[in-house]
């Protein structure tokens, strides 16, 4: 089973533009990101894939793997469904740019559930973590995940999902944690796919795997990045350097 990290990274950003090239110790993020995925030793190859010429040549020129994207992309999936598209590759990682001290352990959970898929039953796996703070589960920026039994995405939502009609009715209310991995095949499915109403009324792309039956296969966890989305964040990060 061959299996890769890709690192899609988008110059523009909305909160924090231009933060993957910000200085972070004497490296920029992006790079410490990537040298991060390295340093796992779970991945067979890892590559950035990216719209900006300056990341491009950041990776590039110090001897890492970067691919330029032909296309303007709307989501992470797209971006690294078109990089991957003629790789050799069996599963591929998500990893996020922005997250320069990847933690090992949640990396190697989303893998087992391939090494342990021995029916090819599941197409993603992703994470979660329980939240309890009622700030925190009706935060619409917190993605809230309910799962089946064997522990099977049902429906993600900005919304609190379940509603609470029955107060202590023993719900535990998990958040997604983004980082995917995924087989080839949904990957391409996904790019070839149009978007549908659900996806396009919540904006979040997993959705659109829901929507045309592929099975997420969700693993709880304790371990959550550090992302850099502000420049609060920043001056955080470099403070752990």
């Amino acid at each position: 089973m061959k299996i890769i990290a890709v690192i899609p990274a988008r110059y523009a950003s909305t909160r924090f533009p231009a933060k993957l090239m910000q200085d972070l110790g004497g490296k920029t993020v992006i790079l410490r990101t990537y040298q991060a995925a390295i340093a796992t030793q779970l991945f067979d190859d890892v590559f950035v894939v990216t719209d900006s010429d300056l990341i491009f040549n950041e990776i590039v020129s110090n001897g890492g793997k970067a691919i330029m994207s032909i296309k303007e992309h709307e989501s992470g999936s797209d971006r690294i469904a078109e990089a991957i598209e003629n790789i050799d590759v069996d599963i591929v990682i998500n990893v996020q740019g922005d997250e320069p001290f990847i933690n090992k352990e949640p990396l190697e959970k989303v893998i087992a559930v391939f090494k342990n898929d021995i029916d090819n039953k599941v197409d993603l796996a992703s994470l979660m973590k329980l939240i309890t703070d009622k700030s925190d589960i009706e935060n619409p920026n917190n993605v809230k995940v309910i799962v089946d039994q064997n522990q099977f995405a049902l429906y993600f939502s900005r919304s609190v999902i379940p509603y609470p009609r029955k107060e202590n009715a023993g719900v535990r209310y998990m958040q997604h944690i983004g980082i995917y991995a995924f087989r080839k095949q949904a990957l391409l499915d996904f790019y070839n796919l149009p978007m549908l109403s659900l996806e396009a009324s919540e904006k979040l792309e997993q959705l659109r795997y829901l929507e045309y039956g592929k099975r997420i296969k969700m693993i709880e966890t304790t371990h959550v990045g550090i992302g850099i989305d502000t420049i609060e964040d920043l001056e955080k990060a470099r403070k752990m350097i």
